[in-house]
Formats: structure tokens, sequence, C-alpha cells
């Protein structure tokens, strides 16, 4: 933290060409920092200074409004500004209301419109604010940096969102146990727009939520497809089935490492859905986003030979427009059919299980576009 920092510029526009933005993080730490300049300097800003997690950078924050709640309060509201990022956040105003406590520690509250933990799995406890460890860090450097080496009689740190209850409606907080508003998120301290890295971080919190409580199986599904199965056959509940999208490898390793981390097991990982993404794992893909992978009918392809096929039902099949097309094709004969897609996840899961080596069994079930079992689930839901 002694190291000089340099001012991080919000114009510079990401890779993408997309402009950058402040976490909610980010913003209720300026919220906190104005409040406490004022509550203890009597100082009133219009921006202030906040140190990122990165340490050679601080980031400069207006803050909208300051007021005096009463005298051992104030309150500091801060404009959340998303960038280019589809943030449900963005334009939400934040604030903190501050005051101390005397207790020599830091107390973090969920205000109006921030929510609170009620199911296990998070970073944080349940009961408590739904505040992440790294906004939290980033406001307890701004405590240190406002006292600057004075004693430190401890603080209330009430956070909260105007409206955050209506907002944290269009996202997962329902569905993962936080209720009463939103998250206070961020693990740079900066919005990057449309990131991977924001894509793998909501599916890293979900497969942590789905072993939370120590189920005995959950499902990774890159989709929809296959959620009815789910429900109506494995009889998992929602939070228990986690959309991972193209990031299978990811999914894996936060699966394994959450195991790792619960010193515990899990009896059986589901992996449900269309073989258009999932049959890329038997070329060794394991990012299945077409720009990071070729289709899966080489591969299926290659079974089909293995399996004895013909060589012309091979060939149509290697030179299908698309997997589901390789549906269509071997719908006609529904016995062969079924035998090769039963391989196909058989094989997947063989390939699957070294990367999960705390999960007792990987099991793969596929579907068509429409739904229709392929393998093993049209001998779980026969017709």
């Amino acid at each position: 933290m002694n190291r000089p920092r340099h001012a991080y510029d919000l114009t510079v526009l990401a890779g993408n060409g997309l402009r950058r933005g402040r976490t909610t993080g980010s913003c209720a730490t300026a919220a906190v920092k104005a409040a406490l300049l004022y509550l203890l300097r009597g100082e009133r800003v219009d921006a202030v200074e906040i140190s990122l997690p990165d340490p050679d950078y601080y980031l400069t924050v207006p803050i909208a409004k300051l007021s005096r709640l009463d005298e051992h309060t104030v309150r500091a509201e801060v404009i959340k500004y998303a960038g280019d990022d589809p943030d449900n956040t963005d334009g939400a105003t934040l604030f903190a209301q501050v005051s101390i406590n005397g207790s020599g520690a830091p107390r973090f509250i969920a205000a109006s419109g921030v929510g609170t933990v009620t199911q296990p799995g998070l970073r944080i406890a349940q009961g408590e604010a739904a505040i992440n460890p790294v906004p939290r860090q980033m406001m307890l450097w701004a405590i240190d940096e406002v006292l600057d080496g004075a004693p430190n009689p401890g603080f209330d740190l009430a956070i909260g969102c105007v409206d955050g209850e209506k907002i944290a409606k269009r996202t997962f907080n329902p569905m993962l146990g936080i209720l009463g508003g939103i998250s206070i998120l961020g693990t740079s301290g900066i919005v990057e727009p449309m990131s991977l890295a924001a894509w793998t971080a909501s599916i890293e919190v979900y497969i942590r939520v789905a072993l939370g409580d120590r189920p005995v199986a959950i499902a990774l599904t890159p989709g929809k497809i296959g959620r009815g199965f789910a429900a109506d056959t494995l009889l998992l509940s929602k939070k228990q089935v986690v959309q991972i999208a193209n990031f299978v490898g990811e999914s894996l390793d936060y699966t394994e490492a959450t195991l790792a981390e619960q010193n515990t097991r899990l009896a059986t990982l589901w992996v449900l859905g269309h073989p258009g993404k999932i049959a890329k794992l038997l070329d060794g893909v394991w990012d299945t986003h077409s720009s990071k992978s070729g289709m899966a009918m080489r591969g299926l392809a290659s079974v089909a030979q293995q399996q004895g096929m013909d060589s012309a039902l091979v060939a149509q099949i290697e030179k299908a427009n698309t997997v589901e097309n390789v549906v269509q094709i071997l719908h006609s004969q529904p016995a062969r059919a079924r035998a090769f897609w039963l391989v196909i996840e058989q094989r997947v899961a063989a390939l699957i299980a070294p990367r999960v080596s705390r999960v007792d069994q990987v099991a793969v079930r596929l579907f068509s576009m429409n739904g229709t079992p392929l393998g093993a689930a049209s001998l779980e839901n026969p017709a």
C-alpha cells in the first residue's frame, strides 16, 4: 500500500472497444470514504480517490450527495457507472451511512436495497450483508487512509442502494438466497464490459452456491436444454443446476476447487445438454465457444466409424451442417442412434472425470434441440 499509485483512466477503452465502469464495490467504497471525511474532518468533497486491489492504481469517484443525518451519522451517495456493460445496477444510487461504533472494529451492515446472505456456499457467512470480500477490503483501506495513523474507534458501515430490492429481482440474487437487495460486488474495482472474467466469476459463484449445502449431486449445463430432465427426473433444485455457457473447463475446475475447499466429495456430477457443445470435448476442447473451437461433427464421425457404421452414414455425419442435423440423420434408426449417443455420453464422461477427482461419478446426458433425450436419458424416460 506504500508504493506510488497512478490514476486509473476510465476513458481508455477496453480491448473490445467498449467503455469500462465502476463496480458497486468501488461506488460503496467511495461513499464510505466521503462520509468518513465529513464525519471525522468536516470535509465536504465532490470526489474521492479510492485504492484499487491492483497496487499500481487508484480510482477517482464522483460523490453525488453528502449529508449529515444526525450528530453521529453521515450519508454519502454515489451514482453507479457501468460504462458499456449491460449491468442491472447502472445508474443506481449506492449509499453509505457511516457512524462511529466505539468497538475498534468495522461492522458491515446491509442498509435498504442491499441483500442479506441466507444460504451457505457464498464467500460471505449466512446472516451477513451481501458485501463481497474485495469490496470489504477496499472499505478497510479507505478507513485507514482517512484515519492516517490515528486510532481506529470502529465504524458501522451501512451500505445500501436506492430501489435495490427492485433491481435485485432482475438478477440471480433470489435464486442464490441473497434476499432484500443487490450484492456489493467486484474483484478489481473496475467493470470490464461484457468480459469473460465477469462470466466466469458469476459461474464460480453459482457453483459455490450449488455445492454450499453439500448435496449428493449437481448438474452443469451449457444452456437451458436438459433443465427439465434435471428437475423432473433428477429432482434437482434450481440452485443445483448451473448454466455454464461455453466455459466447461473453468466450471469443472471451480467444482473441484470448491470441493477441495470444503474438504468433501460429490457423489454425482451431471453434465446435461445438446451434443453440439458437449461433444466438442471429444476433441479435447474445454472452451466450446465457436471462436475457439470447430464444430463437433468430425469427432462424432470418428466415433461412428469406430462403432461400425457404414461408410456412407459416417460421411453423412461428418458433412452435416450442424450436430442437430446429425440427430436428424440418425432419427430414422432409433436403436442405432441410442447406442451411438450412449457411447458419446460415456466417452465425454470419461474425459471429464480426471478433471474432477473429488467427484465419485460423472454422468453425461444428451438431448436434441427440442429436449428429446438421445442416449441414456431416453432409457430413463421411455416414450
